[in-house]
């Protein structure tokens, strides 16, 4: 054998293997010393190139090379953050023009993938993430929050309404889907760059500038994400490499009917390796690179089952998440994921050495409907007094933080339902009644254990339903500044700010009054116990005045007002009854060893503690 051609073809696998180490070994646009390289998953094409604003979208200009695992790869020169790009695929006869899957920005849902700079200045970020027993989340929708006279609302004009999340006293601002969706306008549930930041909304840059400056106001940051579909349009991800089976979705999603969600035939394929990672990368950019404190995941029952059979599940949609919660509460313990799944589901919540899903927390239908039920029945003799019970008592695997409680949210608001003031009185949702009882509702989710949530304009009294064509009716804050105080103080009470309300911060309650024909509910909360901490709630659930009503007491001694939601400075039709501290006597009530007597308003909540 001629020694110079083994040499030679010694000397090319060596510089193949060295050109192979030196790869960058992600996914998507990679900016290196040189340009940008560029790897995408195509397993079943013939031949993939790079087109873009570098090589005047040249098919010819960049081809990919073909590497293990049908992923391609390639490095171009001179490429730069800025620049616009697609993935030119063959397969077979066919040659078409996609996005790229992992594209961090794009110029609209349908345009060019830009290249994204990855650099941002981090350093003075310092946000500490509150313990999920201190948090109150306010979950809110970009495009319509505030729009400062546009007509889609950014992440630059909501930043001008962070003075009143302040005020208000939230400390976590839920954000509704941001991964670029079909439109302008959109909840954001119909994901077709599920790697990219929404372009009306200012792309990746505008959310992280959001983010640091949430942060710097106290505000922990959890985005919603959409795993259980994808799109259904502008949908680069369909058939993306030309490859399907029975004309279902191709290397992303199921080709059976395992594909079939109430969203199209969208499902992502939760057991092909490739599809696993890519939703696995994607949760935890958000983590690592937009610096978001929790994920809420968009309705888990979708990923975990076809349907509601239970003989239709997806075991591999389980197993998923729980690999996902695995790797983001190894890398980032502080961080909160949530589960949407309404199924009241224990295992969800609990751990995945157990068997469970892994989620910290979820959504609490056995809290939602029985209160929205109860303060929008029209008549007191249909409030059932046995629901407000077992809304507050009710919890996951013994863990009162392990679910989120509320009486509106982007689901409970739309698709056939109102917000509370509406669904108590539409024709005036402004009135008494409605103002009284959507307050009511509130002051439960505030007081009973769990974490609770307000959906965006509660606190202005907005009425009618959730749109993504309409903004907040901003005029009520001023029209309603005092219902804005209200929400403020008990939030304010809710995270013992003033240090004498913490047992709102702790696992334990008990429900000790229930008078279901007065519709009449006391319960007292505690951290520890003691002063400073026991906390005594009484919800009055009925049109009637009480000047004299008594309930048992934990303890002895003086106990003060906190907080009475009919007090005048709420609203000027308030103030019916005149309610103080209160004196308690050595009398035992309600299995309590002492008692007292105050006087309590129509559709009201006192809350009380001692000093």
């Amino acid at each position: 054998m001629n020694r110079a051609v083994v040499e030679k073809g010694v000397s090319e696998s060596l510089d193949k293997n060295a050109d192979e180490r030196t790869r960058p070994s992600g996914m998507g646009p990679m900016v290196t010393q040189n340009g940008v390289a560029f790897r995408v998953w195509a397993p079943h094409a013939d031949a993939v190139s790079v087109v873009g604003s570098f090589n005047d979208w040249d098919g010819s200009a960049a081809r990919m090379e073909h590497e293990d695992g049908g992923n391609w790869f390639v490095e171009i020169e001179g490429a730069k953050p800025g620049d616009e790009y697609k993935f030119e695929i063959t397969n077979g006869e066919n040659t078409f023009r996609r996005i790229d899957p992992r594209v961090r920005e794009v110029t609209n849902s349908v345009g060019n993938g830009i290249v994204h700079d990855p650099c941002f200045d981090w350093s003075d970020d310092h946000f500490v993430m509150p313990p999920w027993n201190e948090l109150v989340i306010y979950e809110m929708h970009v495009g319509t929050f505030f729009r400062d006279g546009q007509d889609v609302g950014d992440l630059e004009t909501l930043q001008k309404k962070f003075k009143h999340l302040k005020r208000l006293g939230v400390n976590a601002l839920q954000i509704m889907p941001i991964a670029e969706f079909a439109g302008d306008l959109s909840w954001g549930y119909n994901p077709a760059h599920v790697f990219a930041i929404e372009s009306a909304y200012g792309g990746p840059l505008a959310f992280k500038r959001f983010v640091k400056e949430a942060h710097r106001h106290g505000f922990a940051v959890i985005l919603d994400v959409v795993y259980n579909h994808f799109g259904p349009s502008d949908l680069d991800l369909w058939q993306f490499d030309g490859w399907s089976e029975n004309d279902k979705g191709g290397i992303y999603f199921y080709n059976d009917h395992r594909s079939s969600t109430p969203w199209g035939d969208t499902r992502p394929d939760y057991g092909r390796g490739e599809v696993r990672a890519f939703i696995r990368d994607n949760a935890m950019m958000w983590l690592e690179d937009y610096h978001v404190d929790g994920l809420r995941y968009d309705m888990t029952l979708y990923i975990r089952s076809i349907d509601h059979d239970p003989a239709n599940e997806i075991p591999e949609g389980w197993g998923l998440t729980q690999w996902v919660n695995r790797e983001i509460h190894a890398a980032f313990p502080s961080a909160i994921t949530i589960a949407e799944d309404l199924q009241n589901e224990h295992y969800l919540t609990k751990p995945d050495q157990e068997g469970g899903a892994g989620f910290s927390t979820q959504w609490d239908a056995k809290f939602v409907h029985p209160i929205r039920d109860v303060i929008t029945q029209p008549d007191d003799a249909g409030r059932d007094m046995q629901k407000v019970v077992e809304a507050i008592l009710h919890r996951y695997n013994g863990d009162a933080f392990q679910r989120v409680i509320y009486t509106e949210s982007h689901d409970e608001v739309a698709n056939g339902k109102s917000r509370v003031p509406s669904e108590i009185d539409d024709s005036d949702p402004g009135n008494y009644f409605a103002k009284k009882r959507s307050t009511l509702g509130v002051a439960i989710a505030m007081t009973a254990p769990g974490i609770p949530m307000l959906f965006q304009g509660q606190e202005l009294l907005q009425d009618g339903w959730f749109q993504d064509t309409e903004e907040l009716d901003w005029e009520n804050a001023r029209s309603f500044q005092g219902i804005v105080r209200l929400y403020a103080d008990l939030i304010r009470l809710r995270l013992n700010r003033d240090g004498y309300t913490r047992g709102l911060t702790g696992q334990h309650v008990e429900v000790h009054h229930v008078n279901h024909a007065d519709k009449i509910v006391a319960f007292r909360r505690w951290f520890d116990g003691g002063e400073g901490d026991e906390t005594l709630v009484v919800a009055n659930f009925s049109a009637n005045t009480f000047s004299n009503y008594r309930v048992g007491v934990p303890c002895g001694g003086r106990w003060t007002l906190r907080f009475n939601s009919d007090s005048p400075d709420y609203n000027r039709e308030f103030g019916s009854e005149h309610v103080a501290d209160i004196e308690t006597i050595e009398e035992g009530y309600d299995g309590q060893s002492h008692s007292a007597a105050f006087a309590i308003a129509p559709y009201s909540v006192l809350i009380f503690s001692q000093n």
